[in-house]
This record gives structure tokens, C-alpha cells and sequence, in this order.
């Protein structure tokens, strides 16, 4: 059985997506889209020149919605970086610009035929993984965004380089929006075979400051280079791989959660058939309220986004 993935939007994410899953042989047909031409031409064409140096083969069609009918995935990388320029690093400074582009996007994905899953990286995530579930009309679990599965590994990389060890050695998760008022849920991490809190306690760490730096981390790089992509890239394919593999894997994913009535990041088992069980944590009395302040956010900007 072949493995066909399709990548929309060929910008700085998009490229690294692509390349990823080029060099990696992660798919045997990939369809690469784009609004530039040029671009995306010139970039099928440098991936073709690469393959000769591969130890595999990847078919690329170019700007054919069309071929979308049979993909597997479809990996959404559709957006506007300019627009993060801002001085409040609100993600939300390309809603107006991807949730129209979502719109159109989202209507030639259905008109294809498509009845494979999409994973949604284009921000704000959460209001676009709803809005291109809501014009597809795939089934919710259907359609899913890559949401805190980056944040998560950012505070994974922030509390391992606090004790000097493996960031795959940390255990937990960043839940609800994949933005500002995303949070670490301190709960659910364990580290050195303990809860983090017992940690903290003992080596006098700043759960507070841990936290920032998580959720800074993106801006940290995008100031840097204008621009983010190899943490967000390799998340999503990531997330490609697990659904086009069936791997059933617990992953903090933006998935729909009908008692927040939103798409927001929350531990779902991941596989072929997309977001396949959803889980339920013991959170605290604080989590919960920061997560409840989370859902009513995207639900908010969901609700601007469609008038």
C-alpha cells in the first residue's frame, strides 16, 4: 500500500515538512501546494535534484488538487509569518489572513474528493483546525492540529536543560490553546522516576519560570530568525506519521472536546483513524479553570472568524 501525504502551503513550515519527509522517505507520493507558483515548482524541483543522494524515492505532483482525492494526510502549512510581527506575539495576528485563506483552501480539499485526515499547523490552530473541519465537513476526529504537541516539547526541553538531563526523559503536558493562554498542567509531569512538584520542592526549581519559558519558546526563535519552523515541522510529521502508521499514541493534540464545545490541545490517542480515543487527566482545580479560560478564548475567536 503506498503512502501519499499532501503539504498546502510551501512557505518557511511547509519546505521543512516536506524536506522532512523527502529525506526521510516518509511517504512514496507527495503533493506539494502553494498560491506561488514559482515556489513551490522551484522546491519540488531542488527535492527532485536531492534523491539521487537519498536511500529512497518519493513521487512529487505539484499544485493539483486533484491528486488530493487518495492522500493519506494532508498537512496544512498554509499562512502569512509577516503578520507575527507584532508587539504582543499574538498568534492571532493571522486570523484574518488564514481564516479566509482556510475558507478557500478548505473548499478545494472537499471539492477534491479528499476522505483522508488533516493536520492542521497554520495558526491560530485551534480556530483553524475548527474552521477547515467545519467547510470539509470531515468527521471531527477527522481533522486535528498539531497544537501543544510543540508547546509540550518545549517545556520538556526547558525543565531537562533545569536538571541536565534528556528532554525524551520528561513526561507530561502544555494543554489548551496553542498560544497565550496555553499552560503547562505541572500535574501531569513526572521526571527522575518522581512528580515534578517533588522536584521542584526538593532542588527549589520555579515551576512558574519553566512555564514562561515554554511558552515563550516560540517567540524566542521567531524573533531570532523571523521566522519558526524545525520544532513545528518535525511535530507535525510526526503526528502525519503516527496517523499513516496506526500507532495508537498518546499525544497532546488539538482535538474537538464536546464538553468545552472547541477544538483545544488535550492527550488523545492518535491513529490511522485520526483522534481515536480521547483521554481525561485529573487536573487540578486551578488547571481546570485555566483550561476552561482557554476553550472560552478559541471559542471566542472561532465565533469572530465565521461571522
Amino acid at each position: 500500500m503506498t503512502r501519499k501525504i499532501g503539504v498546502i502551503g510551501m512557505g518557511n513550515v511547509g519546505a521543512t515538512a516536506a524536506h522532512y519527509i523527502v529525506a526521510n522517505g516518509f511517504a512514496d507520493d507527495l503533493v506539494l501546494i502553494d498560491i506561488r507558483e514559482a515556489k513551490v515548482k522551484a522546491d519540488a524541483l531542488d527535492f527532485e535534484d536531492a534523491m539521487p543522494n537519498l536511500p529512497v524515492h518519493t513521487n512529487i505532483t505539484v499544485n493539483d488538487y486533484s491528486a488530493l482525492k487518495d492522500a493519506d494526510v494532508i498537512i496544512s502549512a498554509v499562512g502569512n509569518i509577516k503578520l507575527q510581527d507584532n508587539p504582543t506575539d499574538d498568534r492571532f495576528a493571522e486570523l484574518p489572513f488564514t481564516s479566509e485563506a482556510a475558507k478557500k483552501v478548505g473548499a478545494q480539499i472537499k471539492a477534491s474528493g479528499f476522505h483522508g485526515k488533516m493536520v492542521v499547523i497554520t495558526n491560530p490552530v485551534d480556530v483553524i483546525t475548527s474552521i477547515y473541519q467545519q467547510v470539509t465537513g470531515l468527521p471531527k476526529n477527522h481533522v486535528v492540529g498539531t497544537g501543544t504537541l510543540l508547546d509540550s516539547a518545549r517545556m520538556k526541553r526547558a525543565v531537562a536543560a533545569k536538571l541536565n538531563i534528556d528532554s525524551r526523559s520528561v513526561v507530561g503536558y502544555n494543554l489548551g490553546e496553542h498560544g497565550n493562554s496555553q499552560f503547562t498542567a505541572w500535574s501531569t509531569v513526572r521526571v527522575l522516576g518522581k512528580p515534578i512538584t517533588e522536584i521542584a520542592k526538593e532542588r527549589n526549581l520555579d515551576l512558574d519560570e519553566l512555564d514562561h519559558q515554554a511558552k515563550v519558546g516560540g517567540h524566542t526563535v521567531f524573533h531570532g530568525k523571523k521566522y519558526t519552523n524545525y520544532g513545528v515541522a518535525t511535530a507535525a510529521v510526526h503526528l502525519a506519521n503516527t496517523i499513516l502508521s496506526g500507532a495508537e499514541t498518546e499525544m497532546p493534540v488539538s482535538n474537538y472536546r464536546e464538553e468545552y464545545g472547541t477544538y483545544l490541545s488535550y492527550p488523545a490517542i492518535v491513529g490511522r483513524d485520526g483522534v481515536q480515543e480521547q483521554l481525561q487527566l485529573e487536573l487540578t482545580e486551578d488547571e481546570l479553570k485555566k483550561l476552561q479560560i482557554s476553550a472560552d478564548y478559541i471559542k471566542t475567536k472561532f465565533a469572530e472568524s465565521t461571522k
